[in-house]
């Protein structure tokens, strides 16, 4: 990309040129003002001739690398730490991403641990530490895209784009049609202009199609300059922002070193009275709007001292974002918000923070109606040039590290003014790829997978008994480490539900009153989707029943054996210790305890086994201070099994043990009492 739409919206480095010879001389003037592609051919046949310098050498890669001719700066980038590989950070980083966009990872890695060593508390700096694995992230986050040209583009500069009704409405540095056509010194092309097309829907195919292009707006948003890029349309459609050169009633501002740079301007639709419209062959006024965009004003919070551009509202209207290098700003641009009051006043800009911003560049905002913020950027590590990310708020208002949108959304070129239809999920992006039509071009693109996995945890609280569902339960969610995420209250039907993320660990507690306290682990799967956890609640008082199995009323585990033995092991031991509790809170109760073993082994030696550990599980309660008339039992041996494990069937170890048990029959009671749980 011309550097963010061929306007000054950074400050560029100040350089201290030698006394050469007069060329060079001429040059640097053209480069302090921006002229960068008469600079360029200047040095460019300089060093043809042999002259090598660092001053020479910087320049002409810098100047490469602000018109995104990657492969040209990264060249001269090499030149300069040929001579020198002592250069200031800032060439490092830019070597780096010239590297990338002729996709030379390896060696800009390099260039990156060097420029990491060198400035470990720069942004870009701390990001590729912790992102070193970024290359992996970007394959993962990529093939979501089928791209295509979007059947707009010239052999100028087509780029950034909005909806506008049923119309893609973008910048183009396309011949105007003016007998004097004004030509950028910076890029070498005319000045820019809005167009528009016609979006023609196409539900059946992955991309809709686009009419013939025309001249969008008049005369007051279009001038000689720069003008009318990055449109926002506000939801009535009667007033737009654009960003467009410092140029105001005829007259170009400029800040004290006589440069130009941009600002946001506002426009609203003024219809044409119906007297003038214009009308059809039969005397009827056409359907198409008649009107145009006046009354442009500039936004407050614009300066000649600093550059505003990109504008792009909220779903609501109530906030903009925006593109600057106003004070405060990290880096070469920041972007911002502002709040957009309903008198049409505006709030004081925010910067949006170090999560989003770096010391390069962010630009082209976009907010889209799912609270999703697309940019583009070269500060965040990419694929080289401009690469677009997506970040996500936070409740509390701050965001989410930016996430790459991978290829073939991202080229090793610039990828900027990312647009979408949340519904359809066909969009817009601006890109100067190869193999595209002329500097800048738009492509059209479907997505075909979100970039973020998106998950849902829910579920139904019920009593584990009736099955009644339990409105009011207190269900909270923590993380792996049981920190607590969130917290809600079931609804009048039981149902609670969260946001998690994908593949990750959570537990889910469920409280209510009168009810034992349940603490569940669930595992999210990787894809988006729907993960149902519904929640049994077991009451904290049940009716104890002759002829129940105590462990099962009371949720006591089994007592287990291990193979071929029946001596009670630690874990059996605290489990019986709840029996004993049991026992002792109510005199009056008897038990039958039934023991059992697995299929192995003969039937007489099952039996004669499982007696064993019948004896030894009521001599544990003897022990303990059961008395003996209290417990009756027998072995059963391998009759009662708990699951198909029977001869000749294949079982795991896991299987054979839930045969090798002692079971606890409630065979007498004064009454049915209400008891508490303990476990």
């Amino acid at each position: 990309m011309k550097k963010l739409t061929y306007i000054v919206l950074f400050s560029v480095l100040a350089f201290n040129g030698y006394a050469q010879k007069a060329g060079e001389a001429r040059a640097d003037k053209q480069y302090d003002r921006f002229a960068y592609i008469d600079a360029t051919k200047t040095y460019e046949r300089i060093a043809a001739k042999g002259y090598k310098s660092e001053d020479l050498f910087q320049k002409l890669a810098n100047a490469f690398y602000f018109n995104s001719e990657f492969d040209k700066a990264a060249q001269y980038y090499g030149e300069l730490f040929a001579m020198n590989a002592e250069q200031e950070p800032e060439y490092l980083y830019r070597y780096a991403q010239s590297l990338k966009a002729i996709k030379q990872y390896d060696k800009a890695n390099q260039m990156m641990e060097t420029f990491s060593q060198k400035v470990a508390e720069d942004a870009r700096a701390k990001n590729y530490a912790a992102n070193k694995n970024y290359m992996e992230v970007i394959k993962k986050n990529s093939g979501r895209y089928k791209i295509t040209d979007a059947g707009v583009n010239t052999k100028y500069s087509d780029y950034g784009s909005a909806l506008f009704g049923n119309k893609l409405v973008f910048a183009s540095a396309r011949d105007t049609g003016n007998f004097s056509k004004r030509v950028h010194s910076w890029t070498g092309q005319y000045f820019t202009n809005l167009y528009a097309s016609e979006v023609k829907a196409q539900p059946d195919k992955d991309t809709d199609s686009l009419g013939p292009v025309s001249k969008f707006a008049g005369r007051k948003m279009n001038t000689k300059f720069n003008d009318a890029t990055s449109p926002a349309f506000a939801k009535d459609g009667k007033t737009v922002y654009f960003t467009r050169n410092n140029f105001n009633d005829g007259k170009r501002g400029k800040n004290g070193a006589g440069n130009t740079y941009v600002k946001i301007y506002k426009a609203t639709w003024v219809e044409t009275p119906e007297k003038d419209k214009k009308k059809d062959k039969d005397g009827k006024v056409s359907s198409e709007p008649q009107g145009e965009w006046s009354n442009i004003t500039e936004l407050p919070f614009n300066s000649d001292g600093y550059s505003c551009a990109h504008p792009s509202l909220s779903a609501d209207g109530k906030t903009m974002y925006f593109a600057s290098d106003m004070e405060g700003t990290r880096g070469q641009s920041d972007i911002f918000k502002v709040t957009v009051n309903d008198d049409g006043s505006f709030g004081t800009p925010e910067n949006l923070g170090d999560v989003i911003n770096t010391p390069g560049k962010e630009t082209f905002p976009v907010i889209t109606d799912e609270g999703e913020l697309y940019f583009a950027t070269d500060g965040h590590p990419g694929l080289g040039g401009l690469d677009l990310f997506m970040a996500r708020q936070n409740k509390d208002g701050s965001w989410k590290a930016p996430i790459n949108l991978g290829e073939p959304a991202n080229s090793p070129k610039d990828d900027f003014a990312y647009l979408i239809d949340t519904a359809t999920r066909k969009g817009y992006l601006t890109s100067n790829r190869d193999g595209g039509n002329g500097n800048d071009d738009i492509y059209k693109f479907l997505e075909t997978r979100k970039l973020i996995c998106e998950q849902m945890l829910s579920g139904i609280v019920t009593d584990a008994a009736t099955g009644e569902i339990l409105p009011g339960t207190k269900v909270t969610l923590m993380d792996a480490k049981f920190n607590k995420i969130g917290e809600v209250v079931a609804d009048d039907k039981g149902y609670y539900e969260f946001e998690v993320e994908c593949d990750t660990d959570y537990y889910v507690r469920a409280e209510k009153e009168d009810y034992e306290t349940k603490e569940v682990k669930v595992h999210i799967p990787a894809e988006s989707g729907k993960t149902d956890l519904p929640i049994q609640l077991d009451k904290r008082v049940k009716v104890v029943p002759i002829g129940g199995d105590l462990a099962g009323v009371f949720g006591i585990k089994e007592i287990l054996f291990d193979l071929d033995k029946w001596n009670i092991r630690p874990d059996a031991a605290f489990e019986l210790e709840k029996i004993l509790d049991v026992l002792n809170q109510y005199p009056s109760m008897k038990l039958d305890i039934r023991s059992h073993t697995d299929c192995r082994a003969s039937h007489a030696y099952n039996d004669r086994l499982s007696d064993r550990r019948n004896k030894s599980t009521i001599a544990w309660l003897v022990q303990n201070g059961i008395a003996k008339d209290r417990l009756t039992g027998r072995g059963y041996g391998e009759r009662v099994l708990k699951n198909k494990c029977a001869d000749g069937v294949p079982c795991t170890e896991e299987e054979h043990q839930e045969n090798r048990r002692s079971e606890f029959i409630i065979t007498a009671l004064d009454q049915d009492v209400k008891v508490p749980v303990k476990k």
